[in-house]
């Protein structure tokens, strides 16, 4: 069943993912290079690359006037979309303008895509520089005429003109323009918008960090510390795309910002290593996983400490970061396939969150490379597939904790069991010698403590009379069920906080605390011999069993388990020669009497200056 579900989930995880590929891909737009771009206010909205032409600078060398004086290097882009890969080249775009509005109409340049170094824009009317605006992230942020986290400026445009829109590209990473004009009402509403959506995405992640570092401190538990530096990666990375660390955080940092993109992925990389490694790890877990995955993250590190010193640079880190990143999917893959299989949620959590990993990361590469559409949807499914993966990796860790829990619960129950086990005997239920020990320590150190008369503890040792010849007589079967059936005449013969022990045999020890004095401990010595005055049925017989008792009162006769344990056993043994079924007291006396040669027996002398019965 477990296994036809784990199934059926994996092939719509890779149903999903091929589909979205072949939406992306299939989603073309159809430019018509060279035309001027139409502003006369009827759309608020004009994406500037329908008209756009450009031109490459391999050596990033040329001028405003040197691009002019050649307008045959302007071609049409090659890309249906405005994308270009990671490339070195400065790139110049060209856009005819058509401004029909007859009043004044101001119109706003938007970049939406942060991640670009320098960008000149140059307004030119009849050939005539009328407007300069510099842009970019690696340009101080003070000096956005806007203000905004994307490249924005208001164009001086003039009504019932034709101008021409000129703009210098120059990035270190991927060159991604998405190019348009908007009034500014739409531009506010939609960098609104945009800070919305950046500040609902941002705070759930800061607030997942947050919980996950706050319980790994809390509950000392690494497994929440290895998901908040997996995390902060993703966190940290989507600041850097969308612009708001820039704007917030690390504003006219230039180091910052061309070293946190590399970084972050990095982090991210040593958190994916340790996190996955500590969750797929089991008995059925091969020591090279472990290590593979554990020597990633400290390279992961090392790379970082490195890239931090200058010692390699952003390409370098580039390469590396776009290996490392699938290094720790690919070696969890086998294991997540097997835990789905077997029906672990864990299992399908890994599943579907790579799931989703990999198809945003397919959809930013289509868009890099311009095999995809620059859209909303395009340019935020990394963000929205990282914070998938977030919440699918926090139910992960609420299933792995989980999981741990129990394994402890049943540790602490198995331990609970054995310490039970060796403090019970096994037959009646009753406390053994072990048992007894411990309970009667804790009621004489609470009983010293105590002052008043309800402070004396007693100890009865109690010897069956007539057990044996049962016991040889109907079996050993009888004779247990002759015990038992001693326990609970005991028990109910007993005070609620008396202890009923069985030291083996047919030994009982009974302990009575809160005792007023030495009458009161002979009453209750004497209402046990009276609980076998009735014979005890054991179907179908019936037997008549008594007992003889010795006894010792703490604190008159002695005041340590030991010691009272001999005095009450020597009282209860002399007891039994001298009669049985009686009741006596022991104490020093008693045990000399019973250590004597005539008696046959040697106990060992109580310690000096013990009180005596």
């Amino acid at each position: 069943m477990h296994s036809r579900r784990a199934r059926s989930l994996l092939l719509w995880c890779l149903a999903f993912l091929i589909g979205g590929l072949l939406c992306a891909s299939g989603l073309r737009a159809q430019p018509v290079a060279g035309r001027a771009l139409v502003l006369d206010g009827s759309v608020e909205t004009v994406d500037a690359w329908s008209a756009a032409t450009l031109r490459f600078d391999a050596t990033r060398s040329q001028t405003l006037d040197d691009v002019l004086a050649d307008p045959a290097g302007f071609k049409a882009p090659a890309s249906d979309f405005p994308t270009f890969g990671v490339r070195k080249d400065a790139l110049w775009v060209r856009v005819p303008l058509d401004v029909r509005c007859q009043r004044r109409c101001p119109w706003v340049l938007d970049i939406d895509y942060t991640a670009i170094s320098y960008v000149d824009v140059f307004l030119l009317t009849e050939g005539r520089l009328v407007q300069r605006i510099e842009l970019g992230n690696l340009r101080p942020f003070a000096d956005r005429p806007l203000g905004a986290r994307s490249h924005a400026a208001v164009l001086d445009l003039r009504p019932g003109s034709r101008q021409e829109l000129v703009l210098r590209i120059e990035t270190k990473g991927a060159m991604i323009v998405p190019l348009s004009l908007n009034t500014p009402a739409q531009f506010h509403s939609r960098a609104l918008n945009e800070q919305m959506l950046q500040g609902l995405l941002s705070g759930l992640g800061i607030c997942l960090l947050l919980y996950s570092i706050g319980q790994g401190i809390g509950l000392r538990e690494s497994l929440f510390l290895k998901y908040a530096l997996m995390i902060s990666g993703s966190i940290v990375f989507s600041l850097l795309q969308f612009g708001i660390g820039a704007q917030y955080l690390w504003t006219d940092s230039p180091w910052v910002e061309t070293h946190i993109g590399p970084l972050s992925a990095l982090i991210a990389s040593v958190g994916s290593f340790l996190f996955i490694e500590q969750v797929l790890a089991g008995p059925d877990t091969s020591r090279m996983f472990s290590r593979v995955m554990k020597g990633g993250a400290v390279f992961a590190a090392a790379t970082a400490a490195a890239y931090v010193a200058g010692v390699i640079d952003t390409r370098i880190v580039s390469g590396i970061v776009s290996i490392l990143a699938l290094i720790p999917v690919l070696m969890g893959i086998p294991g997540a396939v097997k835990r789905a299989i077997r029906g672990d949620q864990v299992g399908v959590c890994f599943l579907i969150a790579w799931a989703v990993y990999f198809f945003a990361t397919a959809v930013m590469i289509m868009v890099i490379n311009g095999r995809a559409p620059v859209n909303f949807w395009t340019l935020h499914s990394f963000q929205f597939g990282a914070t998938v993966d977030m919440l699918l990796f926090m139910r992960v860790l609420g299933l792995r904790m989980k999981d741990i829990h129990t394994q402890a619960r049943h540790a602490t129950l198995e331990r609970d069991a054995m310490r039970s086990l060796a403090h019970t005997d096994p037959l009646t239920g009753l406390p053994n010698r072990r048992g007894l020990n411990a309970t009667l320590n804790a009621a004489l150190n609470a009983a010293l403590a105590r002052s008043g008369d309800n402070r004396h503890v007693a100890v009865y040792m109690l010897d069956l009379d007539g057990f044996k010849p049962v016991n040889d007589r109907h079996g050993h079967d009888v004779g247990d069920e002759l015990l038992i059936a001693v326990a609970g005449r005991l028990l109910s013969s007993v005070r609620r906080g008396d202890t009923v022990a069985r030291l083996g045999g047919d030994e009982f020890v009974v302990m009575s605390e809160q005792l007023s004095g030495e009458d009161d401990a002979l009453l209750f010595g004497e209402r046990l011999l009276a609980a076998f005055a009735t014979p005890f049925d054991i179907d179908p017989h019936s037997f008549r069993v008594g007992g003889t008792i010795g006894y010792a009162l703490a604190p008159a006769d002695a005041t340590d388990a030991v010691t009272l344990l001999k005095f009450a056993d020597a009282a209860m043994y002399l007891g039994k020669e001298s009669g049985k079924g009686c009741i006596r007291r022991g104490g020093a006396a008693v045990l000399r009497e019973a250590s004597s040669p005539e008696a046959g027996l040697a106990w060992p002398q109580p310690p000096e200056g013990q009180p005596t019965a």
